[in-house]
């Protein structure tokens, strides 16, 4: 870490001696008050409910400033990976700091490929599950199974048991995820196809069957590509910060990445896009397009239940550069299918430009957000409302694996342990219970 230029000193209203903290600076973004050695000097910790105001590590993988509404991988803009690179480019820049060269990329694309496959017992495993079960109870499941399978590939302090997890994990996912949705279907699973291309084989999994083959439709394949590559990463986000914890135990990747699933699973981050396709559906039974004004005036009420979904960030204070991206690719896809008339689209069309205009939203800068469109496009490409969050969960693996590989090479990283402040009883004997 780079020190700054200057220190924080901590004085009291008490007359208790001041406290000098060291500074440290990042490449950019703003800088950070080291309070490692705060409870030694002090006897006092920090007070920080959801880490609003606490950098818990350093890293050199993401970086999001909210203000001006900018998402870098490694220093790049995402607009630029989402335009002129693939989902795998993506992955390698992430786990490795650097874009591929063409050599690099045949190799990784190679390595990847032949690691698709699943051990054939995951099937036996999967019908422990209920037909109806949410895919997400179930990835969470089949994630944290791997290691059960792979035990070449479980100690997290070896770097090599690493690489080869994080091959497994970024290969594996998709034939999970469209096991899981066969499953659920009662359909025969579909095994991969190592012609295709990463996304174009998820897709054929997820919808061809024995009988009738899926050729993929290049429109949707770099949709769905889009989809990955901006979920790929976003910081030191609930489920991020999850991965990150767990692991800081020793636990091994695949164990680690399950956390990860699991804390996706929250309707408040990757089940977002679930969220608000459910919300437009609601809006819908209610009276579609004629309702909005209605359904507006329930949002503004404070005593109101009802939420708007899939608009504002609790990190962006500008338009999410992910959102304006999905947009995009959202007019494409419902070109391509021809759902321009679709009344939910026309729905979300309509919600977002009163959320564009009124001013109640525009000074609260809620602006639409990736899951807003996201969902909008997987439900035109034919994917159930409840595998989203899966989805989330297979574009986020790479992300996952490459924090939790940062932190594992960090050699000032500690196992995770947040301090409290303790509001409960104060000490009190037991009573015999004739007493009590």
């Amino acid at each position: 870490m780079k020190p700054a230029d200057n220190k924080a000193t901590l004085s009291f209203s008490n007359g208790g001696p001041s406290v000098e903290l060291p500074v440290y600076s990042g490449s950019v973004g703003p800088d950070v008050i080291d309070i490692r050695k705060l409870y030694a000097q002090t006897g006092m910790f920090t007070y920080d409910p959801g880490f609003m105001s606490t950098a818990s590590c350093q890293s050199t993988i993401t970086y999001i400033d909210g203000d001006k509404g900018e998402l870098l991988y490694r220093g790049y803009p995402i607009e630029q990976l989402a335009t002129q690179c693939d989902y795998l480019e993506t992955c390698y820049l992430l786990l490795y700091g650097e874009l591929p060269t063409p050599d690099q990329k045949a190799k990784f694309v190679q390595t990847v490929t032949m690691h698709t496959m699943v051990n054939e017992q995951m099937q036996f495993f999967l019908r422990g599950f209920r037909r109806d079960a949410h895919p997400m109870a179930v990835m969470t499941g089949l994630v944290g199974a791997l290691s059960a399978f792979y035990h070449d590939s479980t100690d997290i302090n070896n770097p090599e048991h690493r690489e080869i997890a994080a091959i497994r994990l970024i290969a594996k996912m998709p034939t999970l995820v469209s096991m899981a949705y066969k499953y659920s279907a009662g359909q025969p699973y579909m095994y991969p196809k190592n012609s295709l291309s990463y996304t174009s084989n998820f897709m054929r999994m997820m919808f061809a069957t024995p009988c009738e083959d899926y050729e993929p439709n290049d429109v949707l394949v770099r949709a769905m590509d889009r989809i990955f590559i901006l979920h790929a990463d976003h910081e030191q986000n609930a489920s991020t910060s999850t991965v990150r914890l767990c692991g800081s135990s020793g636990t091994n990747p695949f164990a680690a990445i399950a956390a990860g699933v699991a804390c996706l699973w929250g309707p408040a981050h990757g089940g977002a896009n679930e969220a608000a396709l459910n919300m437009l559906e609601d809006i819908q039974k209610m009276g579609g397009v004629a309702k909005i004004g209605e359904f507006v005036t329930k949002v503004k009420d404070k005593n109101s239940s009802v939420k708007l979904m899939g608009f504002g960030h609790r990190v962006y204070k500008n338009y999410d550069p992910r959102a304006k991206l999905m947009r995009e690719t959202c007019h494409e896809v419902l070109a391509e299918l021809g759902l321009q008339n679709d009344p939910l689209f026309k729905l979300a069309m309509a919600l977002e430009k009163v959320a564009l205009e009124d001013e109640y939203f525009v000074s609260r800068k809620l602006y639409p957000n990736v899951d807003f469109y996201s969902g909008i496009v997987q439900r035109a490409i034919g994917i159930p409302v409840s595998l989203f969050t899966a989805i989330f969960a297979l574009a986020r693996t790479v992300g996952w694996i490459a924090q939790l590989n940062e932190m594992i090479s960090d050699p000032e990283y500690k196992i995770g342990r947040p301090r409290q402040l303790f509001t409960g009883s104060e000490r009190r004997e037991v009573k015999p219970i004739a007493q009590r």
